[in-house]
């Protein structure tokens, strides 16, 4: 094919990709794809083809296997979107394609795509929906991006037409040198700097020279390092120098990944420079090592299961592609006595933005002098890269909100609800990027494949607060539930029905096969503008959600937090489950809430709470003994049920006894967690302060041990601590007691 040929000499020329887009029939476009390849001269062993089966003399990869190519740099990537065009797989290829490569994406015929629907269409498809009802907006946006961005070729093969060259129009070149003149603001040879000079040498650009210095604050310990940027600014290759340079000086770095092909550059880069200082005394020998060795130090590669133990007691540890790990795996972690991790932003690495949005959190709870570097310059490709240009507008991957001052003035008074369709955003795409750049922004798991759910899927809805035109506040709503006999009888046996979680959950866990005949919307997301927070407008928008939809309830889940259990609490919405293992990609534990509308909903929602109420103080002893107090104590506020306090007079009796010493708290487990149940679910105004009351949780529900429990709460030793449990326990018996209990702790007073 000339046409491959010439765009790959164009992208040579000028440290650029191109996109070949190869449309028709699917058999047809895979033997041009091979056509191209060869035409254009690319090494099969730099190129992998993403999709079914093994159609080219090259790597290939499933389509359900696209996170393996995170953090790898290959020559040439294809596409196969015939049977399966997902949008998070096409944002994680695009940038592994290095300057001077080609990205060839095969699809149906262009005019025909949006009538098409494939295998990621039936994930959309959710019932009670059928295929039928997904629409082709996302397979209509893509064609049109093809057709309008420079640097992206089209061809029909059926009909062997090029709709489009490819051809961009010459331009200045672009620089992201951190400084004006183009200089780091640390120079090679440096008198300041501890790492090898040669480190300095083998950086490509000022910014990751800078940000190799930003390294050498992990030669102390008590310090994490966090590295961003784009794809293709060599921040993989920065970190792999600075674990050579860290290793030179006797430090054992360990180093994990999603996999280790997502580090190997790391280690490319790692063993080139302790070759090059004569450091390198040893590595397992293989063409990909996972173990080099100096003289006092190491650089090792652990998966990430087996990193969160800490194997080998390691010096420093080194997370890349660190988006794409779960935040509970990732908090395991810091343990470690320094830290660095290197993450891909405006990727949505596989777990959204959980790295950023709630990692951070605990990263800087932790006992870690945290501190930040950047890289902006390319390094795989030229800057203004026209491949990387497409793919972030065509998956919204750079969307952002409104710039803070347009919506700086919004107040429950002053905005507007709208609820917007699909075609109402792709009518408007600035309008389309904010509404998306504020999910991204403010929830860790909004991922292109969102962009996708919003335009196609026929259970989502769009509702938004708007200020001068501008989103200041958004929801996805997801309708559930309202399905057939043979539906629920499928989910109440054990069978998975898309989209369809909480009606899913109190089905198949829960056991009511009846959960599923009504009718809600689950809140899949709402986000407001960090510069108008903390006003009511998330509050306005869920009773303008109220107003305007339609069904039995409206729900959530969430990862469980105090901040988030009081929001939804404050909210009109009440506990009905907590999950007993935590979320692999929030790293807490699944909360679901209700928030019943009509008879139906109310039915529905009082039957889950009083079970909710009746097995939470069981879990608390066991799967969730060591959940937060704060999280246990909202969850219990959140209950609309007020547990029976049914204790014998024998029990009061006991519980009477244990702040006198009369009893211990051994003798009586039972009914003291009854009563600490009793009151966080339904508390007497101002018995007790939020230090007892986690006190209670801590021992009374949770079992932990006193010791742990004076440790966990900061009290002087455990005698403290017991001593302050009892006082906790006489004034619960004396607000909520018997008179049997009553006359018990007057006499032994």
């Amino acid at each position: 094919m000339h046409l491959a040929a010439r765009l790959r000499r164009e992208a040579l020329a000028t440290d650029e990709r191109r996109l070949l887009v190869l449309a028709g029939a699917a058999e047809r476009t895979r033997e041009r794809a091979g056509d191209a390849l060869a035409a254009a001269d690319f090494d099969p062993t730099a190129t992998t083809y993403l999709g079914p089966g093994q159609p080219l003399e090259c790597e290939s990869i499933a389509p359900d296997h696209s996170h393996e190519l995170l953090g790898t740099t290959r020559a040439a990537v294809v596409v196969d979107c015939h049977e399966r065009c997902e949008p998070n797989a096409l944002g994680r290829v695009a940038g592994t394609v290095a300057g001077g490569g080609l990205l060839v994406v095969l699809v149906p015929p262009l005019a025909d795509w949006p009538d098409r629907r494939d295998r990621f269409d039936e994930t959309l498809a959710v019932p009670p929906f059928d295929l039928n009802a997904v629409t082709g907006n996302v397979h209509r946006w893509l064609a049109e991006t093809f057709r309008a961005h420079p640097g992206v070729a089209v061809v029909d093969v059926d009909s062997n037409t090029v709709e489009s060259d490819g051809r961009t129009e010459p331009a200045p070149t672009l620089t992201g040198s951190s400084t004006p003149d183009g200089a780091s603001t640390r120079e090679v040879g440096d008198s300041g700097q501890a790492f090898p000079g040669r480190a300095y040498e083998a950086c490509l650009t000022a910014d990751q020279r800078d940000v190799l210095g930003a390294f050498e604050r992990l030669r102390e310990a008590g310090t994490a390092l966090v590295v961003e940027a784009n794809r293709g600014r060599g921040k993989s290759s920065v970190a792999g120098l600075a674990a050579a340079a860290l290793a030179v000086e006797e430090t054992d770095i360990l180093v994990t990944a999603p996999s280790y092909r997502s580090a190997s550059e790391l280690f490319a880069r790692a063993a080139e420079l302790l070759s090059d200082c004569g450091a390198l005394t040893d590595s397992d020998q293989s063409e990909r090592p996972r173990r080099l060795e100096t003289a006092g130090g190491a650089v090792r590669f652990c998966d990430p299961v087996e990193a969160v133990t800490l194997p080998g007691d390691p010096d420093r540890v080194f997370v890349d592609e660190a988006a794409a790990l779960p935040v509970g795996l990732l908090g395991s972690l810091l343990a470690a006595d320094g830290l660095a991790f290197t993450t891909t932003i405006h990727g949505y690495e596989g777990t959204g933005r959980g790295f950023t949005v709630r990692f951070r959190e605990h990263l800087a709870e932790s006992r870690h002098d945290v501190s930040d570097a950047g890289l902006t310059e390319p390094v795989r490709y030229a800057a203004g890269d026209p491949v990387e240009v497409w793919s972030f507008r065509a998956l919204a991957l750079d969307a952002r909100p409104p710039v803070a001052q347009l919506v700086a003035d919004a107040t429950p008074d002053s905005v507007s609800y709208r609820q917007f369709s699909p075609e109402d955003l792709l009518a408007d795409e600035s309008l389309l990027r904010e509404v998306f750049g504020l999910l991204v922004l403010a929830h860790y798991r909004t991922e292109p494949n969102d962009l996708a759910r919003l335009l196609d899927a026929p259970n989502v809805t769009v509702h938004a607060l708007l200020a001068d035109g501008h989103p200041v506040s958004v929801a996805l709503l997801a309708r559930e539930g309202g399905l057939s006999a043979s539906t629920r009888a499928e989910m109440y046996e054990g069978g998975t029905v898309r989209g369809n979680l909480l009606p899913d959950l109190l089905s198949s866990q829960l056991r009511d096969e009846a959960a599923g005949q009504a009718v809600g919307h689950r809140v899949l997301r709402i986000a407001t503008h960090r510069a108008a927070r903390s006003r009511g407008l998330g509050s306005l928008l869920l009773e303008r959600l109220r107003e305007h939809c339609t069904g039995d309830w409206l729900g959530v889940g969430f990862g469980a937090t105090p901040r988030l259990v009081a929001f939804w609490r404050a909210n009109g919405f009440r506990a009905v489950h907590l999950a007993t293992s935590r979320d692999e990609r929030s790293g807490e534990h699944s909360a679901l809430m209700l928030d019943p509308l009509t008879e139906h909903g109310e039915s529905l929602h009082e039957r889950h709470a009083r079970w909710f109420c009746r097995r939470l103080p069981g879990t608390l002893g066991d799967e969730l003994s060591t959940l937060d107090p704060d999280v246990v104590r909202g969850v219990c506020r959140a209950i609309d049920v007020t547990p029976a306090l049914d204790l014998t007079a024998l029990e009061w009796r006991l519980v009477a006894g244990i702040p006198h010493g009369a009893a211990t708290h051994a003798t009586a487990p039972r009914a003291v967690r009854r009563l600490a149940f009793r009151h966080l679910v339904a508390p007497e105004p101002d018995t007790l302060s939020a230090r007892e009351e986690r006190l209670l949780v801590a021992r009374a529900l949770q079992c932990r041990p006193s010791e742990t429990v004076a440790g966990d709460l900061s009290y002087r030793s455990a005698r403290t601590c017991m001593r302050a449990f009892g006082d906790a326990v006489e004034t619960l018996a004396v607000t909520y007691g018997s008179e049997t209990a009553r006359r018990e702790l007057e006499r032994l007073r």
